[in-house]
């Protein structure tokens, strides 16, 4: 049975994340059999694995930089919220159904079975798991029947670093009072505090450190520098979306949409073209972008009605009609039909009128498309007819079915995980749309994209800058577990692993 660490945090977006892919990449390093786990993942950025499963894709990277396949069973429970006050619920890589907050609060005991089941199956095929919270442990109002902070390291019998993110401010306070509302029991399980995102000559916070270990019997063992890893972050919180001016010559710009999803579709342009990608969530910042993109969603309909409430629809149109590049993913690839329905009122119920960019109409159906998938280009129109026989693969996550005109040609021919073929998306002009999450995954996709987007401007583009993705990847987990070990106690992180929590 596999020795278990687990990683949570004094709030959300404290580098949780992070510093569970990192200490997994340095366990592999040293030769062990390692796997991340999380029990409960609150996000709409999710993936689904060879055998058709979806998974939140916090723990992908994390199973990536730990040398392993993405498994279902690191990530047993995903919510993805569909509105202020629910979520659709995801068990074992399957759709239960949509519950609001008080449902799903009544089924915890039935989910932490399947937890304990996924996580025992983990435990006995690796060496360590580490495992990741969620939230903050120090939420007393979710204390009861808690699956995903200190219910799970007691179910796991697993020691806690907690994680407190200094640049937001009042660390100390955090770190403090994390620990004083655990019970006795819980404390038990406190073995260190990791300071991180400091900024500066760490030497400056030793007297606070000195103080707070005179206040709770937790030592610090690290204290992580501020650091720009570029990896799929975790949920909307992400500092990605504080991007809305263009800062290159190449402007990108992605509609942020209240329940946008997989934004980690985007990353590929930072990491190839050396542009961040910028995010519009008003008419006044829509600008004069070189290509615009839809995202997915959650809640396509919903999200619909608030582009036309907010002004961006007519900018989009304008846009459109102005000759320049629109590109729709999943459900903003729903978006640009001239219909979409929702007779299961599996969204908002009833008709709304699209964008109409597509002679095409989209009906929200009950079973969900959950599929790996790779192909080909045809047929491409418009500033982007070089994709043209270019190869993609991703993976497709959506509820509803696009129904297109036969005046309109499909954009793509997948091969699915059983070997079947289907046709994808539509192109018209210079109007792209597909249900595939990571098209612009592949080297040969994103260099087509970026010199069609340079010849257009009259940039040059240089084809020697070429950017290997997965190495990139590879790369920047290294980097990540080569400032984890210049920063963290790791003989302490070991000893604590071999002690477990004592009696």
């Amino acid at each position: 049975m596999a020795k278990a660490i687990m990683i949570q945090g004094t709030t959300s977006n404290a580098g949780k994340s992070l510093i569970t892919a990192g200490l997994c990449r340095i366990f592999a390093q040293d030769g062990y059999h390692v796997a991340p786990f999380k029990s409960q993942n609150m996000a709409l950025n999710s993936f689904v694995t060879e055998d058709g499963l979806e998974m939140g894709r916090a723990q992908v990277f994390q199973a990536e930089a730990a040398f392993k396949k993405p498994d279902v069973r690191m990530n047993p429970v995903l919510l993805k919220p569909t509105s202020d006050i629910g979520s659709q619920v995801i068990v074992n890589g399957e759709v239960v159904g949509n519950m609001n907050a008080m449902e799903y609060h009544k089924n915890k005991k039935i989910y932490m079975k399947e937890i304990k089941k996924a996580y025992d199956a983990l435990a006995a095929e690796n060496d360590i798991i580490v495992i990741e919270g969620a939230g903050s442990p120090a939420e007393i109002n979710l204390k009861e029947n808690d699956i995903v902070n200190m219910g799970m390291a007691i179910m796991a019998g697993a020691p806690v670093l907690i994680v407190g993110d200094i640049d937001r401010g009042g660390v100390f306070a955090a770190l403090y009072g994390t620990y004083m509302l655990q019970s006795a029991e819980e404390k038990r399980y406190i073995k260190g505090n990791i300071i991180n995102k400091f900024r500066g000559d760490a030497a400056i916070l030793q007297p606070g450190l000195d103080m707070l270990e005179e206040l709770i019997p937790i030592k610090t063992i690290g204290v992580v520098p501020y650091m720009n890893i570029k990896m799929d972050d975790e949920d909307s919180l992400s500092d990605v979306f504080a991007n809305t001016e263009s800062t290159s010559e190449i402007d990108i710009a992605v509609i942020r949409l209240p329940r946008i999803s997989n934004f980690t579709d985007f990353n590929a342009f930072e990491i190839v073209l050396g542009t961040k990608v910028r995010y519009i969530s008003d008419a006044k910042e829509f600008g004069e972008p070189d290509l615009l993109i839809l995202p997915g969603t959650k809640n396509t309909m919903g999200d619909l009605k608030w582009l036309r409430e907010n002004g961006l629809e007519s900018k989009i149109l304008k846009y459109a009609d102005a000759g320049n590049p629109v590109f729709g993913i999943c459900g903003g690839y729903q978006m640009l039909s001239k219909t979409l329905m929702d007779p299961l009122h599996l969204e908002e119920g009833g008709e709304i009128r699209g964008l109409g960019l597509f002679d095409a109409e989209t009906i929200f159906e009950k079973d969900k498309v959950r599929t790996r998938v790779a192909g080909t280009f045809q047929n491409i129109t418009g500033i982007f007819s070089g994709l043209t026989g270019k190869h993609l693969e991703g993976y497709e996550i959506h509820m509803g079915i696009t129904y297109i005109n036969n005046s309109m040609s499909n954009m793509s021919v997948l091969s699915m995980a059983d070997n079947k073929q289907k046709k994808d998306g539509l192109c018209k002009n210079n109007i792209y749309g597909s249900y595939v999450h990571g098209i612009f995954d592949s080297e040969e996709v994103i260099e087509e994209i970026a010199k069609s987007i340079c010849h257009k401007k009259g940039l040059l583009y240089h084809p020697e800058t070429r950017i290997n993705i997965k190495k990139h990847k590879e790369n920047e987990y290294n980097k990540l577990a080569d400032a984890l070990r210049k920063s963290l106690d790791m003989k302490r992180i070991y000893e604590i692993l071999e002690e477990g929590v004592r009696e």
